[in-house]
């Protein structure tokens, strides 16, 4: 899958494996570990649907407020949001990675 980075600390974060942006500055080693795990994951996959066979992923598309975003555990605490497309032919192969929330926050 093709994957973008609508966050430039998302990207440093996956390059470099720390980033100074305030908002993921505190993340634990572990934590970031598991992020460019959960990354490499995403870019492995064909389509967005063999997400769905890697279960600790917990892939899930979000519904009201937030319609048309899709979310991967990266652990029990923390999520991946990312917004995906699809190419030419229908089938869903972009992911642009936006945003790693706490859960329930």
């Amino acid at each position: 899958m093709n994957i973008e980075f609508e966050n430039a600390a998302l990207e440093e974060l996956y390059t470099n494996g720390k980033t100074q942006d305030h908002q993921y500055k505190r993340l634990s080693k572990d934590v970031v570990k598991q992020y460019i795990k959960v990354v490499n994951y995403i870019k492995a996959v064909n389509r967005l649907e063999d997400l769905f066979q890697i279960k600790s992923l917990h892939y899930e598309k979000k519904k009201g407020d937030l319609n048309g975003v899709d979310v991967v555990w990266i652990n029990a605490q923390y999520r991946l949001f990312f917004y995906s497309s699809p190419d030419d032919t229908g089938i869903i192969v972009n992911a642009l990675l936006f945003e790693i929330s706490k859960h329930y926050e």
